[in-house]
């Protein structure tokens, strides 16, 4: 059988035009401008960057929202989209964009939603965060400052909000199955829910069931997402204590606390 293909470029030929192309063939150059377009989409789909790493005491891990896993070192860069996770004996400090501090305690995990401040351009402010479980201190920048309505801080029982705050919130997950036997002497655990201390300014906490104000030296707790916040008379036992060097001054030249080699990286498992 005749390729008719074949038959057209000898028609073409013949009479002096010029045979078009088979539109299934790229040239070098289609290829080439093909792979330019798909690295420049790929560096337009990074994630925002929302802030740095600059004290840590410990392993510190990120994962990611393409579902790689990141362990972090000092002045690793955090993005939007990233699950942030402190092992056991790690306490660690995110500088943000807008040089408000997050400083996770060990056994947390904390989801950075979106984060977004340009000095320039209030109107685009945005400010969301998830503690899924563990504990954190919050100290505001320059975003609750001049838009402290965007800022929120979710938990499994209820969203903090702040005006102008230092503060601490503790999320205590209900056990897993049957409570293990406690040893002779020790205090029993807190009963499951979120937990909040202000040392500055003050906080908004509500859920689905109501909502309370608390101020600077006050303690709060939410039971769960059905129950309302509740003023507590004393410290329920928030415990926010990282290593003595952890907070001391970072020096001139000094990588910080818990550093490793100066030329380390971050080191991405997928």
């Amino acid at each position: 059988m005749t390729n008719p293909w074949s038959r057209t470029t000898a028609t073409d030929t013949a009479i002096g035009r010029r045979p078009a192309p088979a539109p299934w063939c790229l040239s070098p150059w289609h290829v080439l401008w093909l792979c330019l377009l798909l690295g420049c989409a790929q560096l337009a789909w990074a994630a925002p960057v929302a802030g740095v790493v600059v004290r840590l005491s410990g392993p510190l891990l990120a994962k990611k929202a393409n579902g790689a896993v990141k362990i972090l070192a000092l002045k690793s860069e955090v993005e939007n989209g990233d699950t942030l996770v402190t092992e056991k004996n790690t306490y660690a400090m995110v500088k943000v964009i807008d040089n408000s501090e997050i400083t996770l305690r060990p056994g947390s995990t904390m989801t950075i939603e979106n984060f977004s401040f340009a000095a320039e351009r209030p109107e685009g402010d945005a400010a969301t965060f998830n503690l899924v479980k563990g504990g954190l201190r919050s100290v505001t920048g320059l975003l609750g400052k001049r838009s402290k309505e965007k800022f929120e801080m979710k938990t499994p029982a209820a969203t903090i909000g702040i005006r102008g705050t230092t503060f601490i919130a503790e999320f205590v997950a209900p056990p897993d199955g049957a409570a293990p036997a406690l040893p002779s002497g020790a205090q029993p655990a807190r009963p499951p829910g979120l937990y909040v201390q202000v040392l500055d300014g003050m906080i908004f906490v509500a859920n689905g069931a109501g909502g309370a104000a608390f101020n600077a030296g006050q303690f709060g707790y939410v039971p769960g997402i059905t129950r309302p916040p509740q003023l507590l008379p004393a410290n329920p036992g928030i415990q926010f204590t990282p290593p003595v060097k952890f907070n001391s001054p970072i020096g001139p030249g000094d990588s910080g606390p818990g550093s490793a080699a100066p030329n380390s990286v971050d080191c991405e498992v997928r």
